[in-house]
């Protein structure tokens, strides 16, 4: 899942920064959800899911189709 959203981000040449103002959130809390040093609030994962157009189910590598 981590990797997944830091790719997510990467593919769209976001920094952490950029993402963590659109989600809401501190830039470090961010950085925290990306190395897996913190969980992802469910609130937070729809977000991803919604600012990308991907399901949720991709984000938590349960699926691998990227399709919301």
């Amino acid at each position: 899942m981590y990797q997944r959203i830091r790719d997510l981000r990467e593919d769209k040449d976001l920094t952490q920064k950029q993402l963590a103002q659109a989600l809401h959130c501190s830039q470090q809390a961010y950085s925290n959800y990306e190395l897996g040093q913190r969980d992802i609030p469910t609130e937070v994962l729809i977000r991803l899911a919604r600012f990308y157009k991907v399901s949720t189910d991709y984000i938590l590598g349960i699926s691998d189709n990227r399709r919301a």
